[in-house]
């Protein structure tokens, strides 16, 4: 059998691992082998999971919920610790927007169905509004500082390389970092059959996944020089990116769930998905102990 993982440029850990040895590795263990389907938009990670291109995926916290709501039979296998520095909402230096209310009436720029909509709409319903009702969410389209500047829009999530290049510029300020407002989580997923039948193959892909963590814990030049040569920008910026990253797995956890809820229960009430979900109907115990025995590996 060969496990087929989803790679895209926005979860580090697998855009790292495709890049290392660790995956083949790990899976000779159980005497399987492995390869990497590489794909541009997160997003879609849940019905590449339920087309059976890929077995196993990683997003952040939106794409998991949205492909449950979108019927999709997946379940959760790790998460990273939380990455209160990934990203920021940015307004403009000078700009009139000093609090999420000042949003109200006014476009916000950002990756609609990745974890920046559950940071917006989280933080828009802590402020008493609606991420529906009571702004214009938009994608980008390029050099967002300059559209910020000139007040075509009013706000921008940002992250990573891109967030810390903005910051350097001092055109923008921060409104709220992420870690203020969720925890942002990188999330992996799979395929139910998939996982049930061989959680012993889970366990294998995550310790793969740990282990390229720790490389890129050990190895900040050498990933950021990879990730400059490959999606372009400064390598001080990548690397200063990928140092505010924890490079660290854990387990599903009833927090984690909860976290998950919440942001189901928030999505529903604005109409972001249509029907409610039951977050936890995507936990299976069986991987418990593999997984776990993965993060504790050596």
């Amino acid at each position: 059998m060969t496990i087929t993982l989803g790679v895209h440029r926005s979860n580090p850990s697998l855009y790292y691992l495709s890049r290392l040895d660790y995956l083949e590795q790990e899976l000779a263990k159980v005497g399987e082998s492995g390869r990497f389907h590489h794909y541009s938009d997160g997003t879609r990670t849940g019905a590449l999971l339920a087309n059976a291109t890929i077995d196993l995926g990683g997003t952040g916290s939106t794409p998991p919920i949205t492909a449950q709501a979108a019927g999709h039979d997946l379940v959760y296998t790790a998460v990273s610790a939380p990455r209160p520095d990934h990203g920021a909402l940015l307004v403009r230096a000078d700009g009139p927007i000093n609090s999420v209310a000042d949003l109200k009436g006014n476009t916000v720029v950002l990756a609609i169905g990745s974890w920046q909509t559950h940071l917006l709409a989280k933080a828009l319903h802590q402020a008493g509004l609606s991420y529906r009702d009571d702004l214009t969410a938009v994608r980008p389209e390029g050099a967002e500082s300059e559209r910020l500047r000139s007040g075509e829009i009013a706000g921008w999530i940002a992250q990573g390389a891109e967030l810390v290049q903005a910051l350097r510029s001092g055109r923008v300020r921060v409104l709220i970092n992420t870690g203020e407002v969720i925890t942002d989580r990188s999330v992996f997923f799979a395929r139910r059959a998939f996982a049930a039948e061989r959680p012993e193959v889970v366990g294998a892909v995550t310790a793969a996944l740990r282990r390229a963590d720790r490389w890129v814990a050990e190895h900040l030049d050498e990933a950021a020089a990879i990730a400059a040569a490959d999606q372009g920008g400064e390598p001080a910026d990548h690397r200063e990116a990928l140092s505010r990253l924890p490079w660290q797995l854990e387990p599903v956890s009833t927090a984690f769930i909860a976290e998950q809820q919440e942001a189901a229960d928030i999505f529903h009430a604005v109409g972001f998905i249509d029907r409610p979900v039951q977050v936890a109907a995507a936990e299976l115990p069986e991987l418990a102990s593999a997984v776990t025995a993965a993060l504790e590996g050596n």
